[in-house]
């Protein structure tokens, strides 16, 4: 579903895209080469699926309002590589070389950083873990005081993910994840993200747990429902989010979300901006819904 028109002008509709107002003077200041773009951080995001009644549903968090980055925007599961996501881990699924191929990276070890990320990311931030005591098994219950003590030493960067499965002797199950999209924050943006997005069906015996302190609400919505949300102006997301959503849509269940993972495009999505005229064209290439045109007044349109 898209909200662009033909004259490259974004649908004057209102709609829920994230877009802050700094946005226009740093999209300047980058083209008239006054400003230096940071190096982004890569991170890692789970889009949680379980099914329902009408298909799957995802798993989705409200960021505080008082967050830096998109307050109040909803978002998945997900954050930044830590550097000890590299330590070896007891590993089950495609090798970390097919991974790395899969994820577009030279380096193994940065594409099992990624991975380790997403499963950590998952657990610190809704207490699922996609993890087992053997290379066929989940674990089927993550409540509990210890497992909490656990979460929250991850959550502080007192305990290293590899520590915390060596410790519970947990196999990472890198076979339950799929790989679904690739996105980088512009290069106009303070605090930029390489982020690798990916599905996983919800583990039986799991349930999410609101814990995470980055989120003021957490809910499991339809794809389409929150999609319409999000045309209606009632929910707010970044560009990859709602982009995301949109791409779940068609499918019946989370195992043929999971199984459509294989055949993913990871090409990265990257928004450019350029200077038309008196005006500042900010787009992401292949995702003509968010473009934005900016006049000189900053008013956009």
């Amino acid at each position: 579903m898209s909200n662009a028109q033909g004259n490259d002008r974004q649908d004057t509709r209102t709609n829920g895209q994230w877009y802050p107002t700094e946005w226009p003077d740093r999209i300047r200041a980058l083209a008239a080469g006054e400003l230096v773009p940071v190096e982004p951080r890569r991170a890692a995001t789970v889009l949680l699926l379980r099914d329902g009644e009408a298909g799957p549903d995802v798993h989705m968090l409200r960021r505080r309002t008082s967050m830096a980055f998109a307050g109040g925007a909803y978002a998945y599961p997900g954050g930044g590589v830590d550097p000890r996501d590299e330590h070896p881990v007891r590993w089950a699924g495609p090798s970390l070389a097919d991974w790395a191929r899969r994820l577009g990276l030279d380096d193994p070890a940065q594409a099992q950083a990624v991975v380790c990320a997403a499963v950590r990311e998952t657990f610190e931030e809704a207490g699922v873990l996609l993890a087992g005591e053997t290379p066929d098994t989940v674990v089927g219950d993550t409540t509990g005081d210890d497992w909490e003590r656990d979460r929250r030493a991850l959550v502080a960067r007192d305990l290293s993910f590899a520590d915390f499965l060596d410790r519970r002797g947990l196999v990472l199950r890198s076979d339950l994840l799929g790989a679904w999209a690739r996105w980088i924050t512009p290069e106009f943006e303070q605090r930029r993200y390489d982020t690798w997005f990916f599905v996983a069906a919800l583990p039986a015996g799991q349930r999410t747990r609101d814990v995470s302190g980055e989120a003021d609400r957490t809910v499991w919505i339809r794809p389409a429902q929150a999609a319409a949300g999000y045309d209606r102006g009632e929910l707010t997301m970044m560009p990859p989010t709602i982009s995301t959503l949109r791409t779940l849509e068609p499918y019946g269940s989370a195992e043929e979300a999971l199984a459509a993972a294989a055949d993913r495009d990871m090409t990265p999505v990257l928004a450019r901006a350029r200077l038309a005229g008196d005006e500042v064209v900010l787009s992401w290439p292949g995702h003509e819904e968010f473009t934005k045109r900016v006049a000189a007044g900053g008013r956009d349109d």
